[in-house]
């Protein structure tokens, strides 16, 4: 978790419009998107909240393919016991039919409720808020949208689902998806985000897609880009000895720097090891005879909306190595926003 004290009370966005600063130290704001494209931005993790208690609101975000294996005992273990954050949000893939939702609940309970779910096959995204958050829920639209796997009728359906949500007048899109896999499927993992971002809420009629309006959107989810041209043995080697260059041969990454995927979005550093593939049950990458080159594939990122009025702080970026029933560790990312003053404009 991060440092945050979770806001006892909430408040409203300045007005629309006003010119945001760039700034350093961790904190992201917009100025101005432009019609260029700005890949992904690497930005440190912050251990403490900067920002007073009365003027942040902490989302605790985590992601993590479950292998369609039920451990209840690493379900609790998604959320701690030092709980600071006022909103929760889960978003499962490959999730079993047992319900995770009960789980979860059971191991909030007294700190945080239910405020919304939903869910496409093995696909599964839920939010917890604090026991008072409720009234502060202005709006809530939930989305899903699915790609590839003929429907979901052989294989496993990939896809999206998607909740909207205005609290207290912060507008927020989470989008918790699973793309195709296989580290030669570059171009239809490109192109299932690029059709996933342009369908989700389209049934609402907005006027422009959901994104554009959201102040803030996060994506989260088995995103299944891979390490590009390398082998397992190697790859196996730099992870423990040099894995800052192994960051270079990300996919995910090369392609938003191509301008393909997710320009202008925001995510931490990938200081932890990559997430996929483990033997169950250990934290040793795979021993079956593919030997399986390891990878980043879960990850969290987000983007703060034009003229939204706000500044974001990573307080955390991690994956839970204590989690061991999936072929995937869980990640998990601390957010704190601030409500920019109309005395920090420029």
């Amino acid at each position: 978790m991060g440092n945050c004290s979770s806001s006892s009370g909430f408040f409203s966005l300045p007005k629309r419009g006003s010119k945001l600063l760039k700034l350093n130290n961790g904190m992201v704001s917009v100025d101005d998107e432009g019609g260029t494209h700005e890949g992904i931005k690497t930005i440190p993790v912050q251990r403490a909240c900067e920002f007073t208690t009365n003027s942040v609101l902490c989302v605790c975000i985590v992601t993590w393919n479950m292998n369609s294996k039920m451990s209840a005992e690493d379900v609790a273990k998604l959320v701690s016991s030092d709980r600071k954050f006022d909103l929760l949000v889960v978003g499962l893939q490959e999730a079993p039919k047992p319900d995770v939702s009960r789980v979860l609940q059971e191991a909030l309970a007294g700190t945080h409720v239910l405020l919304g779910q939903k869910s496409m096959q093995s696909l599964r995204m839920l939010l917890f808020g604090s026991r008072s958050s409720e009234k502060y829920i202005r709006e809530m639209k939930v989305d899903k949208h699915a790609v590839g796997g003929c429907g979901g009728i052989i294989g496993r359906k990939k896809g999206a689902v998607a909740m909207y949500i205005n609290f207290s007048g912060i507008r927020m899109v989470f989008v918790s998806c699973h793309l195709a896999a296989h580290e030669h499927k570059v171009e239809k993992r490109n192109a299932e985000f690029q059709h996933i971002s342009q369908s989700l809420f389209a049934r609402y009629g907005a006027p422009t897609p959901y994104a554009q309006s959201a102040d803030i959107t996060v994506w989260l989810g088995d995103l299944n880009y891979r390490l590009q041209g390398i082998s397992s043995t190697p790859a196996r080697k730099m992870i423990e000895e040099n894995r800052q260059s192994l960051r270079g041969r990300d996919q995910l990454l090369q392609e938003a720097e191509k301008g393909q995927v997710f320009s202008g979005y925001c995510e931490g550093t990938l200081s932890f090891k990559p997430t996929y593939k483990y033997d169950v049950g250990g934290s040793v990458y795979d021993t079956s005879y593919k030997v399986r080159v390891p990878s980043w594939t879960d990850r969290i990122l987000f983007k703060v909306g034009q003229s939204s009025g706000l500044d974001a702080v990573l307080s955390s970026y991690e994956s839970l190595d204590c989690v061991r029933s999936s072929d995937h560790k869980p990640v998990k990312a601390h957010l704190c926003l601030k409500v920019r003053s109309d005395g920090d404009a420029d």
